[in-house]
């Protein structure tokens, strides 16, 4: 199942990021704005899942809202590298996206050379959860980075193929805090069933009612507290994603480069900043984060996508002009490239996070915010 097939591309279009907060019938929405019939839809995209073209169907959390997150940095010995990736990846459900990057010369950070991004459940301790990984890869030092604005979030690959640099919106992009939100343990069984990704078998019309029936709760209710839950903005997308960089169906490549971009602006500009990058097509996150002295002081960050590496420095290249021609000075800023990577959504729910202290022998008072 090709991505560049007329019908799968204007599925994928609609259907990678697209789909806003939480809906009985995901799949009509996709047909309605992708112009295709909903069973074809359906049929599309279970073989899309099927054939590895789409890696996973799911839907989305503000995880930021529902639990402590951060971008952790690991400077670690280059023999233990590849060892301290296939731990957090397949040993560590907290850690969500895995990557190892590389920048082009030897500049502030460029020994971080592993970077995740890490999620523990609410009255819990980032910094003792990496204190425990830092023991377990042997990694030398760590910097933890979380998010104090978010100003892009949204992973179309599909639909920013072609897009020329210096494609942005006419508005600045909206700024989403990352204030955390109590739930119930209710609230919480039906999260934990919603955001399950589906298998081949679930994508269907009556997309909910087995997941209902795991929360324990009839189907009105599931939609109830949903809705509730996507009115609280705790709600993502309903999304189908696409294998960042490894080949799909025909050998295809969604995508080659993933680039980290950093910029230094001044202190009390981090959000207006983020709000002008956050404005381009072709970032698909941007963020306000602190880089500390590690990185040379980085406060605004953002990825961007692309299959070839000259195009996407020359959408960072229009990004830095634009900065400029508004009156927003960059004292420093970077590239850090993504190699190898793995990307599976980080564990947020505390029963499960309970389970694994217990699982691995750990004292759950010590892990403790």
């Amino acid at each position: 199942m090709r991505i560049d097939d007329p019908i799968n591309a204007a599925i994928l279009a609609v259907s990678e990021d697209s789909i806003q907060g939480f809906l009985p019938d995901p799949f009509e929405q996709i047909a309605l704005q992708s112009g295709v019939a909903v069973d074809t839809v359906i049929e599309r995209i279970r073989a899309m899942v099927k054939s590895g073209t789409i890696r996973r169907v799911r839907q989305t959390l503000m995880a930021t809202n529902l639990a402590p997150g951060a971008l952790v940095a690991w400077q670690l010995p280059e023999e233990k590298l590849s060892a301290a990736f296939d731990y957090l990846f397949q040993q560590d459900p907290f850690s969500g996206h895995v990557v190892i990057r590389t920048t082009d010369a030897a500049t502030p950070g460029s020994n971080y050379r592993l970077w995740t991004t890490l999620k523990v459940p609410q009255g819990y301790s980032l910094k003792a959860h990496c204190d425990y990984l830092k023991r377990q890869i042997g990694a030398d030092h760590y910097r933890i980075m979380p998010a104090k604005r978010l100003f892009a979030l949204g992973v179309g690959h599909v639909r920013r193929k072609g897009m020329e640099p210096g494609s942005k919106a006419e508005e600045l992009a909206n700024v989403l805090d990352t204030n955390i939100v109590e739930l119930s343990e209710l609230e919480w069984r039906v999260l934990v069933a919603l955001k399950r990704e589906f298998e081949p078998s679930e994508i269907r019309r009556d997309l909910w009612a087995a997941r209902a029936d795991e929360a324990g709760v009839d189907l009105d209710t599931f939609y109830r507290i949903g809705t509730e839950l996507n009115e609280r903005r705790v709600i993502g997308r309903f999304s189908t994603f696409l294998e960042h960089v490894k080949p799909v169906a025909g050998n295809q490549r969604v995508t080659r480069y993933n680039a980290l971009f950093h910029w230094a602006v001044p202190e009390g500009r981090e959000i207006e900043a983020g709000r002008e990058v956050g404005r381009f097509h072709i970032m698909t996150h941007a963020y306000w984060r602190e880089g500390g002295a590690e990185f040379k002081d980085v406060n605004v960050m953002g990825v961007a996508h692309g299959t070839e590496k000259e195009m996407v420095l020359a959408h960072k290249a229009a990004i830095d002009a634009h900065l400029e021609s508004v009156g927003i000075p960059v004292s420093y800023t970077n590239v850090f490239w993504g190699g190898r990577s793995e990307i599976k959504p980080s564990e947020i729910s505390p029963i499960a996070y309970r389970e694994f202290l217990d699982a691995a022998g750990i004292d759950e008072e010590s892990m403790r915010a």
